[in-house]
């Protein structure tokens, strides 16, 4: 069933393709925007792709009304917590001054609906795990507060003119898709699965592990892993959720953790990524970075009640499995029972 136009702003970017291909699927078209500054423009496969900047409020208005799009889905933003520390002023002007572009333009363009991704890195160093969405908001990072600011933003604009909104916080996203049809890359590559895989596949060198010595069982950094897949099925969930929540009567926006619920340090990473590929992880021990909490896992049950998700894919195994192939590597025959 067709079901209208969607415009997702970093389309060609990991997890905005595979939020292409999750709107496809669902019956919808996603249109594609996207300046390439760090997406891949193979990565369109499943509908107009426009190549723009989003901070072109006019050209972007214009893209929304020649599709009739209905909602935005908005991925395009700088994402690399150590880059936001270097480059502060890059990440306020492309995150929170695309998003002023955005609402701009879509106010213009009379589209009331924004899936908006958002990050776990608002929470900063929570004091309690895992992090529920009432837990407070202190970013200790520009990325994250650049995100913040941009939450911030869109609850403004729906005071003033009635934007409809879902929030989605989602915390470290990986995989690919299982049928291969879009793999995990990211240009430049920052994140720790596609590293250590790299490192197993003898493509780069030992991976870098930066600090051993955090207040964790194994002094490693612990995160919450979420499969691409999972994510961006989420997100065609939250597109249908403002459509049927009938806000004008009560009902309500959406501001929700996208994670598994389940968290593992940088170790169990390595040690998992031996068993799923037979290969050794060469690492090496750094320096803390600035900007990383030492933990972060999702309390998951608003959006198990608010969006009726849970997530399918994001065991850690089966996450390795299907990124795997994606770095040249082969699974384990006994994991493929």
């Amino acid at each position: 069933m067709r079901r209208g136009s969607v415009l997702v702003t970093g389309g060609a970017g990991f997890i905005g393709s595979h939020a292409c291909l999750h709107l496809a699927e669902a019956g919808y078209q996603p249109v594609a925007v996207d300046n390439l500054r760090t997406g891949h423009a193979d990565a369109v496969k499943w509908g107009p792709f426009v190549p723009l900047d989003i901070r072109n409020t006019e050209a972007l208005s214009q893209v929304m009304m020649q599709y009739n799009c209905e909602t935005v889905m908005h991925f395009a933003a700088a994402a690399y917590v150590g880059e936001s520390v270097r480059e502060p002023g890059l990440y306020y002007d492309n995150n929170v001054g695309g998003m002023i572009a955005l609402l701009a333009a879509m106010q213009q363009a009379g589209v009331r609906d924004l899936v908006f991704s958002s990050s776990c890195a608002t929470y900063g160093t929570p004091e309690t795990q895992p992090i529920h969405e009432t837990t407070r908001q202190q970013p200790i990072n520009p990325y994250g507060r650049t995100k913040l600011i941009c939450e911030d933003m869109i609850r403004d604009h729906a005071a003033s003119w009635g934007l409809r909104f879902a929030i989605l916080r989602y915390f470290n996203a990986c995989g690919a898709d299982p049928a291969g049809r879009l793999a995990e890359r990211h240009t430049p590559e920052t994140h720790i699965i596609p590293l250590a895989l790299m490192a197993a596949a003898g493509r780069c060198p030992a991976l870098k592990v930066f600090g051993t010595d955090y207040d964790t069982p194994d002094g490693t950094c612990v995160r919450d892993y979420i499969h691409v897949s999972d994510l961006a099925r989420a997100h065609v969930l939250a597109t249908k959720a403002l459509k049927t929540k009938n806000l004008e009567q009560g009902g309500q926006n959406l501001a929700l953790n996208l994670g598994s619920g389940t968290g593992h340090s940088i170790r169990e990473i390595i040690a998992a990524i031996e068993v799923v590929t037979g290969r050794q992880v060469p690492w090496q021990a750094a320096a803390r970075r600035a900007g990383d909490p030492p933990m972060l896992v999702a309390d998951t049950r608003c959006a198990a009640r608010m969006l009726d998700f849970v997530t399918r894919q994001s065991d850690l195994l089966t996450i390795l499995r299907d990124a795997a192939p994606s770095f040249g590597l082969e699974v384990q025959d006994d994991l493929c029972a």
